[in-house]
């Protein structure tokens, strides 16, 4: 996982989500670290509160796609909707953020 090294920082800005045949343009905030109990990358923030994104988390949608600019989409999980209307989204593996090998 050579990406790993490049993505401390984490990420925030734009990007497009994607679940159930539905795409939405978000701005989003986060990062993620190795988890040393089971190796593997974990990422996660928040998605700034977007309409589209509460309709997808209303109707019990869970699992989605994020994407940023030039990178391949990751797997990703939406949580619930905070009181301010943002979600929290949480994946496993590359993050969205992350340089193609």
């Amino acid at each position: 996982m050579d990406w790993e090294a490049q993505v401390d920082e984490g990420y925030s800005g734009a990007a497009v989500l994607r679940s159930s045949g539905v795409e939405v343009a978000v701005s989003v905030e986060v990062s993620g670290r190795v988890e040393p109990v089971d190796g593997r990358y974990h990422w996660g923030g928040r998605v700034a509160p977007a309409p589209g994104v509460a309709a997808l988390v209303r109707g019990g949608k869970r699992a989605a796609q994020l994407a940023v600019a030039g990178g391949e989409p990751a797997e990703a999980r939406l949580g619930e909707l905070d009181p301010w209307g943002g979600v929290r989204i949480t994946g496993v593996g590359r993050p969205p953020w992350a340089p193609l090998p």
